[in-house]
């Protein structure tokens, strides 16, 4: 049986089609017989032509003028010409950054003359880090390990990209022990200088 159908399928699909066409069109013609409506239609009356009737215009009396009636000439205006202003800008104000106040240390902690310190022994403070702690004043260990909460606080606000390094890499604790010149110390909790 699926031999026949695996045969002749594209016959059998034809004649289904067939099939569906014709009961359709059978359909069709059955509806159009029942919407005819088998009452007779009057044949159309024919109408008669209408008439307008012809009104004659009116003509009103022409009014003569006593005088004629000036007319004015036209003005021609000549063109103006506007010189453009130009105005000098006033020269702009050289721009003066203000530099970085140094923060104060207590009196305790205040650098000694005799030199700075070497600021990239402390974990965390490289070459760029420690020319901007020189140049906000911080030069020794002791001023470090002297800050406090709100010294940190002041630097912190200062140090752009390195914001939060103080805390972050524990600078006063590393401070402490190479003020006092514990090297040992230092090694064994952060590590060799």
């Amino acid at each position: 049986m699926q031999e026949f159908f695996m045969d002749n399928g594209l016959w059998l699909l034809i004649a289904l089609l067939v099939v569906i066409g014709l009961v359709f069109l059978l359909s069709g013609k059955g509806k159009s017989a029942v919407a005819e409506d088998p009452a007779p239609v009057a044949p159309p009356v024919a109408a008669e032509p209408i008439v307008e009737p012809i009104v004659e215009p009116v003509v009103a009396p022409l009014v003569a003028t006593p005088d004629p009636v000036p007319v004015a000439e036209p003005v021609i205006a000549e063109p103006v010409v506007v010189e453009p202003v130009i105005e000098e800008a006033p020269a702009p104000a050289p721009v003066v950054e203000p530099t970085p106040a140094p923060i104060p240390a207590s009196p305790a902690v205040a650098a000694p003359a005799d030199g700075a310190d070497d600021l990239l022994k402390l974990k965390g403070v490289g070459p760029k880090l420690g020319a901007l702690l020189t140049e906000l004043g911080v030069t020794r260990f002791a001023q470090i390990a002297g800050w406090s909460d709100s010294d940190i606080a002041a630097i912190d606000a200062k140090l752009g990209n390195f914001k939060g390094r103080p805390v972050r890499d524990q600078w006063i604790d590393q401070a402490k022990y190479l003020a006092a010149g514990d090297i040992a110390g230092f090694e064994a909790k952060y590590g060799k200088i």
